[in-house]
């Protein structure tokens, strides 16, 4: 679309014939898409955007390089949520290739694999699986029944997805109206998966806002755990079962959470670290190789220590 035709979609008087092509982050943004600023703390990333135009308000709008045009406006999350509609694709396609299965593959009864989509040699897709389109599958993958993998996403090789896991549904992302008005801010990326995963059940992996929600080579997911969008598992990985991990959360590699711990969004937890079940991370963890435990979050020992003094307070 015309930067011109988008402005005029959210009642903004541009004049440009600038092609976008969609939508991006400030800092990956490239000459052709469309970014915004709403927090502040961004401001060094908006100096150094590339990004063609950006939503900002007049406060911040100085800042805009030179060659970005400032698209002015009192709410620029919200005005991203709008926007994000005109850039989401077809739920279901209905032009396309037919399905390209590999030699060797077995796909029982009941299963549907949409157009554009590749599935590698060797593998096994069980009843009821949904394949969306443009969905691409490795060799040598098991997909276990009523596993639904939601279209533009990957799988590589030698996977294994247990029955009832979700991979590529939308993130949990809505921007306010002064009224109090949920909009949907359209989850416009996807969900790319390395070799050898495994993957428990009824697990639930988002699709990225823009760009990708990665699971490295090597993860080990359990039973029902929550990916959030734009998440990043580094390989080696170990889940256990009801971890969530909020939005924009990177796990660098072989980080090994406890059942039920969970993880505020944007931040980074360092290699090696393990978080015991029911531990809460709300900061970025910069040191490798530490053990952490409960909420708030203190070091495990420290953690085991002050669980004593407590015990010893009610004898």
């Amino acid at each position: 679309m015309t930067l011109q035709e988008i402005a005029n979609y959210i009642g903004l008087d541009i004049t440009s014939d600038k092609e976008i092509t969609g939508l991006n982050t400030l800092t990956d943004s490239t000459e052709f898409e469309l970014t915004f600023l709403e927090n502040k703390k961004y401001l060094s990333d908006l100096k150094n955007t590339k990004a063609a135009a950006v939503l900002v308000t007049q406060e911040n709008s100085s800042e805009v390089p030179q060659n970005t045009i400032a698209l002015i406006c009192d709410e620029p999350y919200l005005m991203l949520a709008k926007i994000s509609k005109l850039f989401a694709p077809n739920v279901i396609e209905m032009d396309g290739e037919k399905p390209l299965v590999g030699g060797g593959t077995k796909v029982m009864p009941n299963v549907y694999i949409g157009k554009n989509s590749v599935i590698g040699s060797d593998c096994t897709i069980m009843a009821g699986a949904f394949i969306g389109d443009n969905v691409t599958i490795g060799n040598n993958t098991i997909i276990y029944p009523n596993v639904t993998i939601y279209r533009d996403c990957k799988v590589g090789n030698d996977c294994i997805i247990h029955a009832g896991t979700v991979v590529g549904s939308d993130g949990f992302g809505f921007a306010n109206t002064k009224d109090g008005k949920y909009i949907k801010i359209y989850q416009n990326g996807n969900v790319e998966i390395g070799n050898d995963v495994e993957i428990g059940a009824n697990c639930t992996i988002d699709r990225a806002v823009f760009k990708t929600t990665k699971i490295d080579s090597g993860v080990r997911i359990d039973n029902l755990v929550h990916i959030g969008h734009n998440c990043k598992i580094s390989s080696g990985c170990i889940l256990v079962s009801q971890v969530g991990l909020s939005g924009s959360t990177t796990l660098h590699p072989y980080v090994v959470m406890g059942g039920q711990s969970a993880t505020a969004g944007h931040l980074e937890i360092a290699p090696f670290t393990t978080i015991a079940a029911r531990g809460g991370v709300t900061k970025t963890i910069h040191e490798p190789k530490k053990q952490w435990a409960g909420f708030p979050l203190f070091e495990h020992r420290q953690w085991l220590k002050l669980q004593g003094k407590i015990s010893n307070l009610l004898k």
